[in-house]
This record gives C-alpha cells, sequence and structure tokens, in this order.
C-alpha cells in the first residue's frame, strides 16, 4: 500500500507548484474484489485555482467514455427483463436510425461528394453495444469528417449544445460487417429511452446507481454540489490549466451513454465490482445475473469485425490499446477491449478493460478477481505522464501489492 501511495504523490505536481509534462494535477486509483475494497489512494488537487481542494477518490469528473460499461449494464437490464434482446433490430424503435445510410465513398467532382445507400441490414443492440453497427464521428473518421464538411454537419457545435443531433451521421459500413469506434452506446442509450419509456438518467438511476449506492453519478451537472473542472496541458511547456468555463450543458437535452456521465472513482468501482460479484455467482450487491456477465465478457466479434479491430488497433496502439504489447490478441466485449493472452506482469487473458476522453482507465480481471480505476481530469487524451502512471500502477499492483496481501 505504502508502494502504491508513493507512486500517486509522485505523479503529481507538489502544492503551489505548476505542472511539467511528466506531472499530473491529480489523480486517485481504487482496487476492488468482490467483497470490498482493496486499496484507495489519491494525491494532488482538483484545480490549478487557488484554494483547490484535494483530488480523492470520491472528487466527481466529468468521465467521457468510462461511461460506456455504465451503460452497457444498464442496457442489459433491460435485455435481463426480456423488454428486448441482444439481436433485436432497434430501427423500428429509433426512426433515425432507421432512415441512416451507408457512407460508400465520394465523387471528385472538384470536391468530396459523398456517395451514400441505403441500409436495408437489421441494427441491433449488440452491434451499438460493441461499435460493428457502423455509426462513426468526424472527429474519430476522415471519411466522416469529409462528409462533414461537404453536409455543413457541425459537429463541435452540436456536441456543446448537449443534443442528440450530434449523432446524425452515416454509417462506415454494412451493419455487422467491421468495427469502428464511434456513438453506438449513446444510440443505445436512446433505445433504453424508448424500450424503458423513462429518461436514461432516470431508468439508468433506479437500476444501477440506486442499488449499488451511487448518489453523485449523474448526466446533470447541475445537480453535483461540487466537480473536478476539465483542464488542458499546454503541449509547449507541460502545464496543466483548469479551464474557467465548462462547454457542455449543465444539463443536455440528450443523455449520452457513450460519454455523458459524472461520477466519481470510488462510484465508478461501485459497478466494476458488482460484475466481479455478478461473475462469482454473488446474489447481493449486484444488478445483473451471472450469466449475463458472462456474455458481456465473451469475445464477440466475428471475422470481418475482428480484422477492423486488428488493423484499428494496430494503427492507433496508444490510442487504443497502451496496456499491451504490440502482438497482444485483442477481441471486444460488452463493452471494452478483452485482451486473449496475459500481460506480463499486469492483468491476466480475459479482462476487459476501457478509458475516457480525459484520460481516466479502468480494467475488471476475473481471473485475478479485481478491478482498478484511475481518475484523473486532463486534455488532450493519450497524456503521457497519464500512461505512464498507468503502467507503473498495474505492475505494481500484481508485482508488490497483491502478494503483500
Amino acid at each position: 500500500m505504502d508502494k502504491l501511495d508513493t507512486l500517486l504523490a509522485a505523479s503529481v505536481a507538489k502544492p503551489g507548484e505548476k505542472t511539467t509534462k511528466d506531472q499530473l494535477l491529480g489523480v486517485a486509483a481504487v482496487i476492488v474484489n468482490k467483497d470490498g475494497v482493496l486499496y484507495r489512494g489519491s494525491a494532488g488537487v482538483e484545480s490549478t485555482k487557488p484554494g483547490s481542494a484535494p483530488f480523492t477518490p470520491e472528487s466527481v469528473t466529468a468521465v467521457a467514455s468510462m461511461t460506456k460499461i455504465i451503460t452497457a449494464t444498464t442496457a442489459m437490464r433491460l435485455v435481463e427483463q426480456g423488454k428486448i434482446g441482444l439481436d433485436d433490430d432497434v430501427r423500428p424503435l429509433i426512426p433515425k436510425l432507421a432512415a441512416m445510410q451507408i457512407l460508400r465513398g465520394f465523387l471528385q467532382l472538384g470536391q468530396d461528394v459523398p456517395y451514400l445507400e441505403e441500409n436495408t441490414t437489421p441494427i441491433t443492440l449488440r452491434q451499438l453495444l460493441l461499435h460493428t453497427a457502423g455509426n462513426f464521428a468526424p472527429w474519430l473518421d476522415p471519411d466522416c469528417a469529409r462528409w462533414a464538411k461537404y453536409t455543413g454537419f457541425d459537429y463541435l457545435a452540436r456536441y456543446n449544445a448537449g443534443t442528440s443531433d450530434v449523432w446524425d451521421t452515416p454509417l462506415k459500413f454494412t451493419p455487422g460487417h467491421g468495427w469502428v469506434y464511434g456513438s453506438g452506446l449513446a444510440w443505445a442509450g436512446l433505445v433504453v429511452e424508448a424500450v424503458s419509456g423513462q429518461r436514461f438518467g432516470d431508468f439508468m438511476r433506479a437500476e444501477v446507481f440506486e442499488p449499488l449506492g451511487m448518489p453523485l453519478s449523474t448526466f446533470k451537472r447541475l445537480e453535483l454540489p461540487s466537480f473536478v473542472p476539465s483542464a488542458d496541458r499546454d503541449p509547449e511547456t507541460g502545464a496543466i490549466t483548469s479551464r474557467e468555463e465548462e462547454t457542455m450543458p449543465v444539463d443536455p437535452q440528450a443523455q449520452n451513454g457513450g460519454g455523458g456521465l459524472y461520477m466519481s472513482a470510488i462510484e465508478h468501482t461501485r459497478v466494476l465490482q458488482s460484475l466481479l460479484r455478478s461473475l462469482s455467482g454473488e446474489k447481493e450487491g449486484v444488478v445483473l445475473r451471472k450469466e449475463t456477465v458472462e456474455e458481456m465478457f465473451r469475445p464477440q466479434l466475428n471475422a470481418a469485425e475482428q480484422r477492423m479491430l486488428d488493423f484499428t488497433v494496430k494503427t492507433y496502439p496508444q490510442a487504443f490499446a497502451p496496456e499491451f504489447h504490440l502482438d497482444m490478441p485483442l477481441q471486444y466485449g460488452i463493452s471494452g477491449m478483452i485482451n486473449l493472452e496475459d500481460e506480463p506482469g499486469k492483468r491476466k487473458k480475459g479482462s476487459m478493460m476501457w478509458s475516457g476522453m480525459y484520460n481516466s482507465h479502468w480494467f475488471v480481471d476475473p481471473e485475478t478477481g479485481i478491478a482498478v480505476a484511475l481518475f484523473t481530469n486532463v486534455s488532450p487524451f493519450g497524456d503521457a505522464a497519464l500512461l505512464e502512471l498507468w503502467d507503473k500502477l498495474e505492475r505494481t499492483i500484481y508485482g508488490d501489492f497483491l502478494p503483500s496481501l
């Protein structure tokens, strides 16, 4: 435990000093098993503003794509209740999905004129949860960016407005014929709303947050007594500066299942712990049955989807799988990346992981029986100091902390 505390303390700037490129402003780490919290520690502060509160495991941040595993857990509640099947066609529930066309290419007529084709293939809840329906985004995909430029689709303005039309892009491929990181989990949230008849956040609160004791987790920043402001690292000096204003609305019209939650490390790991408890067959402190979580942790991709995932990860390894050696075989579950072999000195095969735009990370290692979350709040994504800490933290957990228990 002392080594973990020392590691976190060494990763942040000293009080009153500016961060360098090798330092973070504030971090919190939580390790759980099915029976409780094994470790909780933190270092640094929440903000560069004078008198900032310490960054703690209870500090609430925007978690971006750390939301996705919570959305997947929530959607699987509906599946367990028999209200929708993973392989049901959701187009009849969501007219915009039914109308979505497939971007097949561009005509070079002095400008990039997109060629779009009608989609006649079902879009399933499973595909939305796996990123295999074809939904993509201009800030992630150059073809989508070309389409957006031609059509005048202003992604940033729509994102900052907090409305669902930010996800109104074409499909990159025929559903089930590839893998692309995009807005699938956001659409899954809208499916939950259509099936449950409730706002997504209300259903999530009733089915996940309240049973697991997560009072501060929310899509609505206006509900929070305090939160960690977003921060940016200067690419030249490495200094981190907290933002004066947040860009997202305090109560967005669209509750984004792909990246809209505010949470703390301690509350996020309550969901991860519940998944471990389900996998072990526990009946209390869970929201899903054992067989449901086993399905979530099962590698899901078909051959075409797998090829595109492999290409994506090998092209952008630091974005999608910085935890692993370059030849690690990977698959995808509901909803996170699964490593198919042990990573030496780190997590075991069959673990699931993901991260968020503000550089927080999580993983669940069912074989070892632990889950870990590391929280911070800094842009841009792929922060080198955070990735170094994440690697050292995990190696210390497996090399020193767990053997000492």
